[in-house]
């Protein structure tokens, strides 16, 4: 098995994001639903702050935003907004050691990656940081600092277990193929150079020291370029594959990269049976000729993207419905 793989991966668990405000709740939710490897949930429902571009910002160093209608923008220092991110996140860590007592085991912790941020991040004059080189190489150094902090207290707070960080890029093909919007709406940001883009990401995955994650629900995952980057495993909505995809996805699995297969629905619907959720995958693997009996170890299986628009029932439902999927992959590979 790959060294990639040697981490000890659980069968299932979440993206990132829950519906409500209650982080005992949530806390109890997530490590009572995802027994072998819990994630840190965001609850983005509180307000700015919550979300999980606002999150990531409270974690930067020397870098501070504040709130504006159009989104977060570049501040001189930190302020209330700044300060109410990382109140929010200390509440979230505090929930989530209390129920990881005595621990032992993968644990998930998300941050948005350099892309996905410098897409969303305002610069004073309102224009996105992705539209600044200079702005964006300051924003990846701030963020590999910052992140490098951030996974440090995890470890301090749940010392047996061994963290998995995930980077969310949903924005990250938009901005290799040129099309992020700027302020205006009228025009596009350049395409970022595709050799720059795998640099930044493998800042910030190297200043993780332990395995990264790359989550995306967006269509077009560059699975090639992530793995060059470094990355351990790649997170994205199954339903979203295409034939095309089906290469990068087998080159993938040879390499021993890890799959999060997004496969149950993140809001409200009727849940399939679980064999019925992972039947996709089954026909995929047959697809691409590689062996079933790799099928459990190569997969985590996932909620197609956050579940902060489901209801709270529903949430915990595709919670439960995740593992008892991935427990009928391990049963049935074939």
């Amino acid at each position: 098995m790959s060294e990639k793989n040697e981490f000890g991966w659980g069968p299932a668990t979440g993206v990132g994001s829950m519906p409500g405000g209650d982080a005992r709740e949530t806390a109890k939710t997530v490590t009572g639903s995802f027994e072998d490897f819990p994630h840190l949930a965001e609850l983005p429902a509180r307000g700015p702050g919550a979300d999980m571009i606002g999150r990531t910002i409270g974690m930067l160093v020397e870098m501070y935003a504040h709130v504006e209608p159009s989104g977060w923008r570049v501040s001189d220092r930190p302020g209330r907004d700044t300060r109410r991110a990382r109140s929010w996140l200390g509440e979230d860590l505090d929930a989530l050691e209390e129920f990881t007592q005595g621990y032992e085991g993968p644990l998930k912790v998300q941050a948005v990656g350099p892309w996905t941020l410098a897409a969303a991040l305002e610069l004073r004059g309102g224009e996105a940081a992705l539209g600044d080189p200079g702005a964006c190489r300051d924003l990846v150094g701030s963020l590999a600092e910052g992140l490098r902090d951030h996974l440090a207290d995890v470890r301090r707070r749940v010392p047996g277990a061994r963290i998995l960080l995930q980077l969310d890029e949903p924005s990250l093909t938009a901005v290799l193929r040129g099309q992020v919007r700027t302020a205006s709406g009228y025009r596009t940001y350049r395409a970022v150079d595709r050799q720059i883009v795998e640099s930044a990401l493998r800042e910030v995955i190297g200043a993780a020291d332990g395995p990264v994650t790359v989550h995306s629900c967006a269509p077009d995952v560059p699975f090639a370029l992530l793995r060059r980057a470094g990355v351990a495993g790649v997170s994205f909505d199954f339903d979203l594959l295409t034939e095309r995809d089906g290469e990068s996805i087998g080159e993938a699995v040879e390499a021993g990269t890890k799959l999060f297969a997004g496969v149950v629905p993140s809001t409200d619907t009727a849940l399939s049976d679980p064999a019925g959720s992972v039947m996709g995958v089954r026909t995929l693997w047959r697809r691409l000729g590689l062996n079933p009996g790799t099928l459990a170890e190569s997969l985590v299986i996932t909620p197609t993207c956050g579940l902060a628009g489901a209801s709270p029932a529903y949430a915990r439902a595709a919670l439960t419905h995740c593992v008892r999927a991935a427990r009928s992959l391990a049963d049935n590979p074939e």
